[in-house]
């Protein structure tokens, strides 16, 4: 592979070296995730070396990942259209509908391109093309093929076109066919709509749009909705389905593909915070946390998915042993005006990550308490957050009652059910109650191998032993990933005088076991056995 690149260069061997070197870094830089300064030098290798379409590919590709579209576009514009990978044409595409030029677009891809190549865009750009015009350009998708990318995007496409030209009556099938197939991108479409909406002076149905419990949807401004919330436009357009696609593609093991469609759609449309919140997203997943960051960063505080940006920024400083910077986000969030309980919760979870409990618990009933007062149906959760600190500071009695007033008003609650259960019967207290709990817990959610996994350890604890070890093992199958589960069976086993296999199941749990004393009280087992101080807690 690296033969054959540096032969392509075509470089005689006194011209060589610099190149050669050149091109090796930049390998090399691509490799360990630097795409920016890779796209640089494979873009200079490009300029050298007109003719060799295979480095001005590589230079558009690393560029478009790197989010540097100025840099792409560049190189891109100096390509024949033969030579264009599809990344490049789209790019290109992207450029001239965000500033206008639909027409000059269809030069690029039109009915004549081959599908490879971005020819199933064709109608998406000819009917908005037409739309623009004062023609009814969302007819163009009426027949799209249901085997081409773009099938699946045809009604909301359709709807956003006959919003954009106020044909609201039009556009009303195509709105509820494109939410009823919108799967998690469902919350987007609705905000899309709802602004269109608003802006043909349909405010009751955009309205009416907006119901849920989606904090997102709560943050839509109608009567000044936020820019790159409505399709509204042939740039819009592209951006939105080229986000969709990429939603699609990131469920396989491809990485790449969809973090260039991504950036791609954010140069379409850069106010657009779902691109700019995939895009980050996909950066993480290629280990690349600080462009996400910078990423997220774009994204306005008046944007109705700003929450979101805020949520992933603190998890990613956190991930990055940043944590007073993400301490720092949490409560600024947290102590603006107008705060809401989702603020507290984040501003918790930071708290909780730097170990510091007892302001984590503080967080918690503070957001609890908004919480309860908007009458929020999740407001339970905040009983179990809190309580879950209280009990990292020994303090059960007050973990316990937060427990029971979330009980009290969520007494059909499986999580709620099975953490106060299972740590009533690690701290052997009403032993009956604490298993009906769990069995409770377990009839609301029958495959959770957590709660399954809490009944045999009820079970256990109760010297039920045969049955508890049936239970065990059946969590166990359910998710053989978590340490506490083989621990338990294990423990389980050894007492029933079935050592090897208790054994067996030690060695299981000692493969995923993260924590150090975890780790050293499963060697001490593995080798010695069961003892009261090696016991699982």
């Amino acid at each position: 592979m690296l033969a054959a690149s540096l032969a392509a260069l075509a470089l005689t061997p006194a011209a060589a070296s610099e190149p050669i070197n050149m091109f090796v870094e930049a390998r090399t830089a691509d490799a360990i995730g630097d795409q920016a300064r890779a796209a640089r030098l494979f873009a200079v290798l490009a300029a050298r070396d007109p003719a060799n379409s295979a480095i001005a590919r590589r230079a558009v590709s690393t560029a478009i990942a790197a989010g540097d579209a100025t840099l792409a576009l560049s190189v891109a514009r100096r390509m024949t259209d033969a030579d264009l990978g599809l990344d490049g044409r789209l790019l290109i595409v992207a450029d001239l509908l965000r500033h206008g030029r639909a027409k000059d677009a269809l030069g690029l891809i039109n009915e004549r391109t081959s599908d490879s190549d971005g020819g199933f865009l064709a109608p998406l750009l000819r009917g908005w093309a037409e739309q623009q015009a004062g023609k009814n350009g969302s007819a163009r998708l009426a027949n799209v093929p249901a085997d081409s990318l773009l099938a699946p995007f045809a009604d909301e496409q359709r709807a956003a076109m006959l919003l954009d030209s106020r044909r609201v009556a039009e556009a009303r099938p195509f709105i509820q066919q494109a939410l009823a197939s919108g799967g998690g991108r469902s919350t987007r479409l609705r905000l899309a709509f709802a602004a269109a909406l608003a802006r043909a002076g349909e405010r009751d149905e955009a309205r009416a749009l907006l119901a849920g419990d989606d904090p997102a949807l709560k943050r839509l401004d109608l009567d000044r909705p936020q820019r790159g919330v409505a399709i509204d436009g042939p740039a819009a357009g592209l951006s939105e389905l080229l986000i969709g696609v990429a939603v699609g593609l990131a469920r396989g093991d491809d990485r790449a593909l969809p973090l260039t469609l991504a950036q791609i759609a954010r140069h379409a449309a850069p106010d657009s915070s779902e691109a700019n919140l995939l895009t980050a997203l996909f950066l993480e997943r290629q280990d690349q946390p600080r462009l996400a960051l910078a990423v997220l960063a774009t994204v306005p505080a008046d944007d109705p998915f700003a929450e979101d940006a805020i949520d992933a920024s603190a998890r990613l400083l956190l991930a990055e042993k940043r944590g007073p910077e993400a301490l720092a986000l949490a409560l600024r969030a947290a102590n603006r005006g107008g705060a809401g309980a989702g603020d507290f919760a984040r501003l918790g979870n930071v708290y909780d990550e730097l170990g510091r409990h007892a302001e984590a618990a503080d967080a918690f009933a503070r957001g609890g308490a908004l919480a309860d007062r908007a009458g929020s149906a999740d407001r339970w959760t905040f009983r179990l957050l809190g309580a879950a600190q209280l009990d990292k500071l020994k303090r059960w009695p007050e973990a316990r009652a937060q427990l029971e007033l979330g009980l009290k008003a969520s007494p059909n609650e499986p999580l709620l059910l099975n953490y106060l259960g299972y740590n009533s019967i690690e701290r052997g207290e009403n032993l009956v109650e604490a298993e009906a709990m769990i069995r409770r817990a377990l009839a609301l959610r029958p495959d959770d191998a957590s709660i399954t996994d809490s009944l045999g350890w009820a079970l256990y604890k109760r010297g039920r032993l045969p049955e508890a070890i049936a239970t065990l093992q059946k969590a166990s199958i359910a998710d053989p990933a978590q340490s506490e589960i083989n621990e338990h069976l294990g423990d389980a086993l050894f007492s029933s005088g079935r050592r090897y296999e208790a054994r067996f199941a030690w060695r299981a749990a000692l493969v995923t076991a993260d924590d150090a004393i975890e780790r050293a009280r499963l060697e001490d087992k593995i080798a010695a056995g069961l003892t009261t101080a090696t016991a699982a807690p």
